[in-house]
């Protein structure tokens, strides 16, 4: 009899799962717009007006900025910072401070946060806004939290009830239907050396922000990314692509790889995970890629709530960075180009399963208010040691209403070295495109650009 109850509760766990999670109530949703911002952000400043009142974010270009550049200069050149910490420091402001900001503070003299006036800069298209609304009673997440339907273009849930509802968020943060850049990846080792792993081209796609008035469904592509290597000569001439969809469970990640040794486009399976990233040098993983990316069934999410901390943002600087050189410095970034603000973040953590297989057991992610991206990370090991961590880098494309964090970095805390990826400065920034066709999504397109 024991055995039947067991069963029958394994069963009904199974069912309830794949149900879909009931969206907030029409009174809660009422609230965007009045105390929450459109997107589900306290509108209000925080008690001591360190983070101001959100008044719309920012959609006016600074003078300089030539309408249709790609090179978007820095709003807040002339602000000086309020706040240093440094490892002396640190003890007194840990609360408000990553555990890998803390442990790189206690770790290396050289390390500091710069802290400067918070701007709340981060929003996005009235259009997608609206749509935002009516998520918030309409859109579902379903298999556990591991799929969505039911969603418009926009943030899925302004109002989330849960963790993995928060990194839903995320994965559907808007950037634009589509934007590329050409980028270096840079590795430095324990010794301080740096070394260029790649140079490339990324066209990187959001299939689901193409037709505003399309409801997702849970097969859709929600994202889609396509590298051209052209160096260093070692890998000039490769070429990938991968594919996400709203349901990963029933569509999980499609990847191809081209390599010009083979001369043929294979599927890559297992780009993805915990699989150890190769343009990191050992340094990150597939899902490590801006903070966080892919799916979310190996953990159980827990919404932790939301914290006022210290996060990189508005970092103009290190975005549009011209010479890589003097920020690839022993140890972490050069600290004289990282802007750290002050900003609410929601907490979320992430619990490996039992039966799942992941390098990290725990990770806590620091998910931005206005913007939904995930500005931070901490990742820990089996052993519960704190391991690696990640942060990206928020600016607002004020010419065009997004948010975009093409650079972001990861260190590696035991090995002492850390990647930094998609420095797209020296390239000339972000630039925003229409849609490329679906022949140009097809995996044979990757052999025909896959010339050494």
């Amino acid at each position: 009899m024991k055995f039947f109850y067991n069963v029958l509760a394994a069963s009904l766990a199974t069912i309830i799962a794949g149900q879909a999670q009931a969206a907030v109530s029409a009174a809660e949703a009422a609230k965007l717009g009045q105390s929450l911002t459109p997107v589900g952000a306290e509108m209000a400043a925080n008690a001591d007006g360190s983070i101001p009142a959100f008044t719309g974010g920012l959609k006016t270009a600074p003078a300089g900025f030539k309408a249709g550049d790609t090179f978007r200069p820095d709003p807040f050149a002339g602000e000086k910072p309020l706040l240093v910490i440094d490892g002396k420091n640190a003890d007194q402001h840990k609360d408000q401070l990553t555990a890998v900001t803390y442990e790189l503070a206690k770790r290396y003299p050289s390390f500091r946060v710069d802290v400067y006036p918070s701007h709340r800069t981060a929003t996005m298209p009235q259009a997608l806004l609206d749509n935002t609304l009516k998520n918030a009673t309409g859109a579902k997440s379903l298999e556990g939290g591991n799929a969505i339907e039911n969603a418009l273009p926009g943030i899925p849930f302004p109002i989330p009830q849960n963790g993995a509802e928060a990194m839903w968020n995320h994965l559907l943060r808007f950037q634009g239907a589509g934007y590329t850049t050409k980028y270096d990846s840079w590795n430095v080792d324990s010794s301080g050396r740096a070394t260029l792993a790649t140079t490339g081209t990324a066209f990187n796609a959001f299939p689901v922000y193409e037709d505003l008035n399309k409801v997702i469904d849970a097969k859709d592509t929600y994202f889609q990314t396509k590298l051209y290597y052209s160096g260093p000569a070692r890998r000039a001439g490769e070429s990938l692509m991968l594919k996400d969809s709203a349901n990963p469970l029933t569509q999980p990640r499609r990847a191809w790889q081209y390599l010009p040794g083979v001369r043929r486009v294979k599927l890559a399976p297992n780009l993805a995970y915990d699989t150890p990233n190769p343009g990191t040098a050992g340094s990150g993983t597939y899902d490590d890629i801006y903070v966080f990316n892919g799916a979310l069934d190996r953990y159980d999410w827990k919404l932790v709530g939301k914290k006022d901390m210290y996060v990189p943002y508005n970092t103009y600087a290190l975005t549009y960075v011209k010479d890589p050189k003097p920020l690839t410095t022993p140890n972490h970034l050069a600290p004289e180009l990282v802007r750290w603000e002050k900003h609410r973040v929601w907490v979320v953590e992430g619990t490996l399963k039992s039966g799942s297989r992941h390098v990290y057991a725990k990770r806590s992610f620091y998910l931005d208010e206005d913007s939904w991206n995930a500005l931070a990370s901490d990742q820990y090991d089996a052993g519960g040691k704190l391991y690696r961590g990640s942060y990206s880098f928020l600016t607002q494309s004020y010419d065009v209403e997004t948010p975009n964090t093409a650079p972001h970095v990861i260190y590696d805390l035991v090995g002492g070295s850390y990647n930094v990826n998609g420095v797209v400065g020296p390239y000339g920034g972000i630039k925003y495109i229409e849609p490329l066709s679906k022949a140009q999504w097809s995996p044979e397109a990757l052999a025909g650009a896959g010339i050494r």
